[in-house]
């Protein structure tokens, strides 16, 4: 019975393993080359199948996680779960057993073989470089998309607002433009296609014809006909008979005198007209303005020029407001995107990547690795350092035999690397303290203020010792301000036999891709060893 229940769980075993396989595309690749792995479960449509997310290929290294293909086969699901691997190391590897969870319970596939071959390269041909050190990604890339969906919908909803807006307003500026006759001719002709009369509307119909002949009355023959009463505007216009200013006849004021009262009954005590009678004070009005137009006489060239001057200063006027909407416009629109763009990502995102980071593009950028002086300091920078002049004392002649600085970088800036070498005669014993102090006095020179000096020993790969001074400090500008923010600061001084080196790494505090751009300035440092030391 024992055999039997045993058999029985072995033969279970086996069925539910082989509901899961595994396999790769190649068993062989080159050096940063990729495998496809396959996981392959076959299980029911209610099973529950959970695949590895994390690194747990190692040795090799999961680039990418594909999507889980699905299909439906023999009442049965099969998923197929597929991995990008790599291994930039040439050798041997085995890709462990992957743990699937199927309904809460693991399941394991089998372990596989890969062999990893070196890239032959013919160097007499290829230039080799360095490896160059990785740089940590916090955010995913930027979505242009998601920006453009963001910006598209507002800028077309202004885009319309603002057509629409200059439309009616240059509608309304070419109405305005219209001479004065030509004026009130038009509007006489609108007047005629409007439906008031039809509707019993006759106290806005009259409201409208005593507007249109006394705002032709205005801009031709009395400055203040439209801010006048009726009474008024006909004493205005007997006055300006009787001076001899205008040739108008008794009968057309008198006429104009008559609408006036009529349009007054009507608006003011609701009287009802015969029927006809406003189409025919309508063409009455039409009669005293061209009667009125025929009267008034033309203008002389000086009052045409100075009619154009005027016109020339309004187009002025109107392209100066444009220009200044155009403006406004522009920046509601900046700001609106600034917004969104802080709401959606964060400030930070916003100075890094569209305003701009100085020392962001720097850690980005391309890298050079070089020499400076001798005993030579090798370090890789984001930009090359470039000689100072330096004069030894008169005082050190005969002590310091040689001095070089090697500087990117300024205070103003925020950001300095400098390397500086000094030769010693064979007789001076080195004291590295002494050399540290030198070091930390230049940094005073440049404008360095109420430092904090911290000091630990320090040694490279290679056995060169040194001290490492860090720390912060305030720092005076050349106009004598001091900066509102703290610098930080790394220097690392060595020793060999008669040269003393130092390395100095000068940057804002807080400043994460300045801090990055240390680490990589430090980690990268290699010293020239000398003969005396080789031995």
């Amino acid at each position: 019975m024992g055999f039997l229940f045993s058999l029985f769980f072995f033969l279970c075993s086996f069925f539910a393993n082989a509901q899961v396989t595994s396999s790769i595309d190649s068993t062989k690749i080159k050096i940063g080359e990729q495998i496809l792995y396959t996981i392959k479960v076959q299980a029911d449509t209610t099973d529950v199948v959970v695949f590895p997310e994390e690194q747990t290929f190692l040795p090799l290294e999961m680039i990418e996680s594909y999507k889980t293909d699905t299909t439906f086969e023999a009442s049965k699901y099969r998923f197929i779960k597929k991995y990008g691997l790599t291994q930039f190391d040439s050798g041997r590897y085995t890709i462990p057993p992957q743990r699937i969870i199927i309904n809460n319970k693991p399941f394991f596939t089998d372990s596989i073989n890969v062999e990893v071959n070196d890239v032959v390269v013919d160097t007499t041909k290829q230039k080799m470089y360095d490896i160059k050190a990785a740089i940590e990604v916090k955010n995913p890339p930027f979505d242009w998309l998601l920006l453009l969906y963001w910006l598209l919908p507002i800028i077309l909803i202004l885009g319309l607002v603002f057509y629409f807006f200059r439309r009616k307003k240059r509608k309304e500026a070419a109405e305005r433009q219209l001479p004065p006759y030509e004026e009130a001719i038009v509007a006489l002709k609108k007047l005629d296609n409007t439906q008031l009369l039809k509707e019993n509307k006759s106290k806005e119909y009259y409201s409208n014809l005593t507007e249109i002949v006394k705002r032709y009355l205005d801009r031709e023959v009395d400055e203040s006909a439209l801010e006048s009463t009726s009474d008024e505007l006909i004493t205005r216009l007997m006055m300006h008979k009787d001076a001899g200013n205008f040739d108008f006849d008794k009968e057309t004021i008198r006429k104009l005198d008559q609408i006036f009262k009529r349009a007054d009954l009507v608006k003011f005590a609701k009287m009802n007209q015969l029927s006809g009678q406003a189409e025919v004070d309508r063409k009455t009005i039409e009669e005293i303005i061209n009667e009125t137009h025929e009267a008034v006489p033309e203008p002389t060239e000086e009052e045409l020029l100075k009619n154009q001057e005027y016109l020339e200063l309004q187009q002025k006027k109107r392209r100066r407001k444009r220009i200044i909407i155009g403006i406004v416009g522009g920046f509601f629109v900046l700001a609106i995107t600034t917004a969104i763009l802080i709401a959606t990502l964060g400030y930070s995102f916003l100075k890094e990547n569209i305003i701009g980071h100085p020392t962001k593009e720097l850690a980005e950028g391309r890298w050079i690795r070089s020499e400076y002086g001798y005993p030579a300091v090798i370090i890789e920078t984001p930009k090359v350092l470039v000689r100072k002049e330096m004069e030894i004392p008169e005082q050190l002649s005969g002590t310091i035999l040689s001095m070089n600085q090697f500087q990117y970088g300024s205070m103003v800036g925020q950001f300095i690397v400098t390397v500086n070498t000094v030769i010693y005669g064979q007789s001076v014993t080195i004291d590295m303290n002494a050399g540290l102090e030198s070091f930390l006095s230049g940094m005073e020179q440049m404008g360095a203020t109420n430092m904090v000096v911290k000091q630990e020993p320090f040694s490279t790969e290679k056995g060169i010792e040194g001290i490492r001074a860090f720390g912060e400090f305030d720092a005076k500008l050349p106009n004598g301000k001091t900066m509102n923010q703290k610098l930080n600061y790394e220097l690392l001084a060595f020793k060999q036999e008669a040269a003393l080196q130092g390395v100095l790494v000068v940057y804002l505090k807080d400043d994460k891709y300045a801090e990055e751009i240390k680490e990589r300035i430090i980690n990268s440092i290699e010293i020239e060893i000398t003969e005396q030391n080789a031995q």
